[in-house]
């Protein structure tokens, strides 16, 4: 391997990273800078920096990206939609591009030769690591220690951190890959690479059961402006404020469990088990926000654009020009996505028990059961008519020529 001079690791203390700093000065004989993106993980920062210091580093960046990390890419990916095969909040997924660029501003201030990450090759934020990398400072050179060393498993790097004296919060006994940030906390590995296996009582470290969630349902109420959350119960929130609290409403109430098996985006299926207690919430009262701001065109095809745009966040795509223009045009989308959501939680559930908008589209007048005076109901006959016109004509065509299709 080629000596570099400077290196800036992806860092979190974690098993991985934890072990890569030796093994870079092993293998490169360069001065490593360990960089922490804090990314609302709480209690896994302390201590980090010390801990790679006494790892080998030269020093410790412990950036604060958390309110960058709602504010643009958490809450524009609400306001998308976007869900990733039906279950996955994308919390690992968007949280990667901006550490990625974070570690990409530190390497240029600090002259690094190449940025080093503990991403696996079996896995997505390899992927998402390299690809903002790339999209940002294209001539620096990228380490990926999971494609090139001889380490074949975590019980292996398990060993190694042991012959070095690196303390890793991991164990056999207790093997997950987790990753944690304000949005969510992640579970992988383990007993939960059978599918055929219920995640264990104790897996869950955010969220309540369902079971042991309270009797009672909690209601909220969630105010929102162009399609942006605002307040909650009428009170005024930064972002990581409100996403914080709404992180505490839905672990108490037992939301925000996604057990799934997903499609990587390297070809392989994996099983994961997500805790997404706030973020649940925020997606399912703004979907319904949208039910009475959005007209039928724009909601029918802004699907067809969250779905696109949850795979590109998937992907690691977040600094592409079609992931902006998707944004460009959601945008636009929420310009009337401003009102009150009253949402009902209980017991693993949460759904809209009210909405409300000064831009509503919703017209009881027009939508009435009962009498009204604004719709002529007789208009509908025309319309079907020439609405069915087709499939008359294609009826006439087999009657007239019984054997075609």
């Amino acid at each position: 391997m080629k000596k570099l001079n400077k290196v800036v690791l992806a860092y979190s203390g974690g098993l991985d990273t934890s072990i890569i700093i030796p093994w870079l000065k092993e293998n490169y004989g360069c001065e490593v800078i360990a960089v922490a993106g804090n990314v609302g993980q709480g209690k896994e920062l302390d201590g980090l920096e010390e801990k790679a210091i006494k790892t080998g580093a030269s020093k410790c960046y412990i950036e604060d990206l958390t309110q960058e990390f709602v504010e643009d890419l958490i809450f524009p990916t609400v306001k998308a939609g976007a869900v990733y095969e039906g279950k996955y909040l994308l919390g690992t997924s968007f949280a990667r591009p901006v550490i990625a660029k974070r570690l990409v501003e530190i390497a240029k201030k600090e002259g690094a030769d190449a940025i080093c990450h503990g991403a696996t090759g079996k896995g997505n934020d390899q992927v998402r690591f390299e690809l903002t990398i790339k999209a940002l400072a294209p001539d620096l050179d990228i380490i990926a220690p999971w494609r090139i060393w001889d380490i074949k498993s975590r019980d292996e790097e398990i060993d190694y951190a042991n012959a070095h004296g690196i303390p890793v919060p991991v164990t056999k006994e207790r093997p997950y890959s987790m990753d944690a940030n304000i949005w969510h906390l992640s579970h992988e590995g383990g007993d939960l690479e059978d599918p055929w296996n219920e995640p264990k009582d104790d897996l869950l470290l955010i969220c309540k059961t369902p079971e042991a969630a309270p009797d009672v349902p909690t209601y909220i109420e969630i105010d929102f402006e162009q399609g942006t959350p605002a307040a909650i119960n009428g009170e005024k929130l930064g972002a990581v404020e409100l996403v914080e609290k709404l992180n505490a409403y839905g672990a108490a109430n037992g939301i925000g469990v996604a057990d799934m098996v997903e499609n990587r985006l390297v070809g392989m299926k994996s099983r994961g088990v997500y805790e997404t207690p706030g973020g649940t919430i925020l997606y399912a009262a703004h979907a319904a926000l949208e039910s009475i701001t959005l007209d039928r065109q724009t909601m029918h095809y802004k699907e067809g654009v969250a779905s696109k745009f949850a795979e590109l966040v998937y992907d690691g795509f977040w600094y592409s020009p079609l992931r902006e223009a998707l944004s460009a045009f959601v945008d636009v989308t929420q310009a009337n996505v401003t009102g009150t959501v009253r949402m009902k939680l209980y017991k693993g559930n949460c759904v809209a028990a009210g909405i409300k908008s000064p831009y509503s589209l919703y017209n009881e007048e027009y939508a009435t059961f009962g009498e009204d005076a604004v719709y002529d109901q007789k208009d509908s006959a025309g319309f079907i008519n020439l609405l069915g016109l087709p499939l008359k004509v294609h009826a006439l065509m087999k009657q007239a020529h019984p054997d075609a299709k």
